[in-house]
């Protein structure tokens, strides 16, 4: 078993904080906003169940892999010894995507909270400043159509998604010890005030908007279908990167006191409380406005407004700030943590990627690389071109660690297995084809961007990779 160099300091409730701090974040303030207002309407309740169930059945197979390998680098690390290098490699490079994509995502969604609280304040920055140049030439050009005049500009970028993600950076850098401790501040914060929108939420439910709670369906353009069962699924694949959490608290086995039983009941603990939540949430969102006029950026602060609530949207929109910056935090830290794994197996360039620093004990370099990635295509890119390739590679990783604990236990019976997948054959069957099966359903451009993805990933691998990997030149290595 590889030795850990990391400082081991998290408890299984310290875990299941750093679970639930990944998970909730994108997903409620977000995404519940998008998935009922383009894909499922009130049944989004149902593409949440449906995302937790897939879930739910890779979530036994990690707890099992994680039992047996606690050590950093999550998917990546439990199939590395199990189905081959190769796949290992797919995994570890579609869980970079998974986290370095989710965490720009959250950040573009950090600076759209941001300015509704400025606005909040009757503050007006400019277009150009907060916005990627690409919607920013799309409000601009839709708030002159309107007769507003707008200055022309030549430049702009997304400067608080710039920002926040420089300043998650730093946390990261400084040790693992100082993120988790402001992660538990966060998550008690904003778990309660979700809670609160639950509470409160409850009594400006209108069950008039419920009907009709499956929405007839609509085919688009481009011939994808609109609400309907094909709408729930769609909406399935797109909310389910919010599910992560519990893939972020298997990268941090090489930081947890005791591994062995603790990341298992932190992945279980996380994904159940957060299904439950976010069920709960899109019910009460979806009740209290028709979800034709749910806001796509802060769906859950404009809900409140509309109902004449302005107290709350203060509350709302300052949790949701404080909730997306941990789900950043918890992301990039999975990232970096995926990178160590892979980098300790000569994959990828061990001095940048596997460099531990000499007083905080966290691998500074990479964590300064990711952030500087992470910012700058935040900054750039708009926010609907890099949230569902998250997805696609969530959904494949999971999949194969279905797979992967499967074949483990035909080759190795005898292993030691602290936790063990009930009714594994059953369970495994049901994960590999529930999240294949939310795979496919996902738009196609981006599965063609999925495809394009691997196969560059592909050309790193034989092109470097393979020439420098451990497992194929162990004399190098003993």
């Amino acid at each position: 078993m590889k030795k850990s160099e990391l400082k081991r300091v998290l408890t299984r409730w310290g875990l299941t904080s750093l679970g639930i701090g990944a998970v909730i974040g994108g997903g409620i303030f977000v995404l519940t906003g998008i998935a009922a207002h383009d894909w499922a309407g009130p049944a989004l309740a149902l593409s949440f169940v449906l995302a937790g169930v897939a879930c739910t059945f890779a979530a036994l197979c990690y707890a099992e892999f994680a039992s047996i390998l606690p050590v950093e680098g999550s998917a990546y690390a439990y199939s590395y010894g199990t189905v081959g290098e190769i796949f290992a490699w797919l995994i570890g490079w579609n869980l970079i995507l998974e986290y370095m994509m989710g965490a720009t995502t959250v950040a573009v969604s950090w600076s759209g909270y941001f300015e509704k609280l400025l606005h909040l304040f009757h503050i007006d920055p400019p277009i150009w400043l907060m916005n990627d140049p690409v919607t920013a030439q799309e409000k601009a050009a839709a708030l002159r159509a309107t007769g507003v005049a707008v200055p022309d500009f030549s430049f702009a970028m997304n400067l608080p998604a710039f920002l926040i993600v420089l300043v998650v950076t730093y946390i990261l850098v400084r040790g693992i010890k100082e993120a988790a401790s402001t992660n538990n501040i966060i998550v008690i914060v904003k778990v309660a005030v979700v809670i609160f929108v639950i509470v409160v939420g409850a009594f400006y439910v209108d069950t008039a908007n419920w009907h009709p709670f499956l929405p007839e369906p609509v085919i688009d353009s481009g011939g994808q279908q609109h609400y309907g069962f094909n709408g729930i699924v769609t909406a399935a694949s797109i909310v389910f990167f919010a599910y992560i959490g519990f893939d972020a608290v298997s990268t941090q086995a090489g930081e947890a006191i005791d591994p062995k039983k603790d990341v298992p009941f932190a992945i279980i603990a996380s994904l159940v409380i957060c299904t439950v939540l976010y069920i709960l949430v899109s019910l009460v969102l979806t009740g209290m406005v028709p979800f034709k006029s749910l806001d796509l950026k802060a769906p859950v602060a404009q809900a409140f407004a509309d109902k004449g609530l302005t107290w709350a949207v203060y509350i709302i929109t300052i949790a949701a700030l404080g909730g997306l910056t941990s789900v950043m935090l918890v992301m990039m830290l999975g990232q970096t943590r995926v990178f160590l794994g892979m980098a300790k197996d000569g994959l990828i360039p061990p001095g940048l990627f596997a460099s531990i620093h000499p007083k905080f004990k966290t691998p500074w370099k990479s964590t300064i690389l990711v952030g500087l990635i992470v910012s700058v295509v935040a900054a750039l890119t708009p926010i609907d071109k890099v949230s569902e390739l998250t997805s696609s590679g969530t959904l494949l990783a999971f999949a194969m660690i279905c797979g992967a604990v499967w074949l483990l236990r035909v080759r190795e019976p005898n292993l030691e297995r602290p936790y063990r997948t009930p009714v594994l054959p059953l369970i495994a069957t049901l994960g590999i084809c529930a999240n294949l099966y939310l795979m496919y359903n996902l738009r196609t451009d981006t599965k063609i961007s999925f495809v394009v993805w691997c196969v560059i990933g592909l050309i790193v691998y034989f092109t470097y990779s393979r020439k420098h990997s451990h497992l194929n030149n162990p004399e190098d290595h003993q």
